[in-house]
């Protein structure tokens, strides 16, 4: 019997060893396959960018045209927000990225007819206070470390409650729905957006919505001391964006 119990033990240690290994190894190194790059918005509704010296006047008077505006990494970040009970202690896990591109083009007299361009995250980037829950998500929970899943996109689809004019000091709040891809699978979500003209070459704003991981087919691996993951994930866009 004693013999039966001290092979059930290391058979299990083997086990778990060998599942932590798996997630190891699938996390790959992190490192993006390829720079980051905006895809440029479709302009075909509203007139051409203004350039060079028209750029002060045209974002601060009344009738100003379009602007485009494009994120700055550097000064970006996307979280994503979930909790889990960690050796029986609830806590909330924090992952960010800076790695995130995108356009926007805003009409400054009508900002009716400004539009949005797709959101790209390099989820291989994404980073938590915990190494090994790096790799985890990685590798088997977001497959990221595999060319085909290294981007999670969001495809604007509608703008809503985004009226008027804008000025310098001017914040707007609107929301956005949209498609949001996250490995391979595709589901509708709507952001609650502020944006804010702090000058004349500047957007600043947020960008958040709730989703279920279940959803898109999000499942965590066990592993010891983690007795549950909530379904709910929290999601923000908090972004600086200048022309271009």
């Amino acid at each position: 019997m004693k013999r039966l119990m001290v092979g059930g033990l290391l058979a299990g240690l083997v086990l778990v060893g060998g599942g932590a290994a798996y997630v190891w190894f699938s996390g790959g190194s992190g490192e993006p396959s390829t720079p980051l790059t905006a895809p440029p918005v479709s302009t075909t509704a509203i007139a051409p960018t203004p350039s060079g010296s028209d750029l002060a006047t045209s974002t601060t008077s009344a009738g100003a045209g379009p602007v485009t505006f494009e994120i700055v990494p550097v000064e970006s970040r996307v979280t994503f927000e979930i909790g889990e009970v960690l050796r029986g202690k609830p806590q909330q896990v924090v992952g960010t990225t800076d790695q995130v591109a995108g356009q926007v083009v805003i009409d400054m007299a009508d900002v009716g007819k400004s539009e949005l361009g797709t959101i790209v995250v390099n989820a291989r980037t994404l980073t938590t206070a915990n190494s090994f829950r790096d790799q985890a998500i990685r590798g088997p929970i977001l497959g990221s470390a595999d060319d085909e899943f290294e981007f999670i996109e969001f495809v604007p689809t509608s703008l809503e409650g985004l009226t008027g004019s804008i000025a310098i000091g001017t914040t707007l709040a609107f929301q956005v729905g949209g498609e949001l891809t996250i490995k391979s699978v595709t589901k509708s979500v709507t952001f609650t957006v502020e944006v804010s003209l702090v000058a004349p070459d500047r957007l600043e704003g947020s960008a958040t919505a709730n989703v279920l991981r279940s959803d898109f087919g999000l499942q965590i691996p066990s592993a010891p001391g983690v007795a549950g993951v909530t379904d709910e994930v929290s999601l923000t866009l908090d972004f600086a964006a200048r022309p271009i």
